[in-house]
């Protein structure tokens, strides 16, 4: 097969979010962000930190790869910057490795913010050593290969779920999942997320005085 063109269908630059504001969304949770936001951007709930501890904030640098085949990973890495987020959609083929600790190790030099893929991945316990942040469908030892006339995008959207990703969309990740905020929405999103997390802590000490979830929300 000819070798496809990858400049075709690589777009190397897009809108990325300030430092400051990956830093606001960084504090907060998955789930505060995704009710801020009108209940959106909650990706699979089978995608899931490798390791417990990891947490990642930053933008969106999407991958759309062929089943089977991480090459288009490895062409994304090469263009990353610090602080993206690389999103990965395999095409539906979850049963394969596609990250392991050599490219972990290679994002973490680039100073990147984690890795997103709806597919598995290998090296768990290495990749927690690592300290790289990993969020996956769960891990693989199967083994994937690298097809030179096969044809991925790279920042273009993707579909992970029901949920549209495109390229320096907000995308943020912990313990309870991951999920994605449109660029034009992440300032307002976060807003309304430390907001949120305000109002909570209110109503946490009026349960702790005593009263009740029904007389706090009125829902008598």
């Amino acid at each position: 097969m000819k070798p496809h063109d990858a400049t075709l269908t690589i777009r190397r630059d897009f809108p990325r979010l300030s430092p400051e504001l990956l830093a606001a969304a960084a504090r907060l949770p998955t789930a505060t962000l995704h009710e801020a936001g009108k209940k959106i951007g909650a990706l699979p709930s089978a995608i899931k930190p490798v390791a417990p501890q990891f947490r990642c904030a930053g933008s969106a640098l999407t991958v759309h790869s062929p089943g089977g085949d991480n090459l288009w990973l490895h062409r994304a890495l090469d263009i990353a910057q610090a602080g993206d987020v690389m999103v990965v959609f395999a095409n539906g083929a979850h049963e394969h490795g596609y990250w392991g600790e050599i490219m972990t190790t290679m994002a973490q030099v680039r100073g990147m913010a984690g890795l997103v893929i709806d597919g598995c991945v290998r090296d768990g316990v290495l990749l927690g050593e690592i300290g790289f942040p990993v969020f996956s469908r769960g891990l693989c030892i199967q083994g994937t290969g690298k097809d030179f006339g096969a044809i991925g995008w790279i920042n273009h959207p993707v579909t992970m779920g029901h949920v549209v990703v495109n390229a320096g969309d907000l995308i943020v990740g912990d313990t309870d999942g991951v999920v994605a905020i449109p660029h034009a929405r992440a300032a307002e999103v976060v807003a309304a997320g430390e907001r949120r997390e305000a109002e909570e802590a209110a109503i946490l000490r009026r349960l702790q005085a005593g009263e009740t979830t029904l007389s706090v929300y009125g829902w008598h």
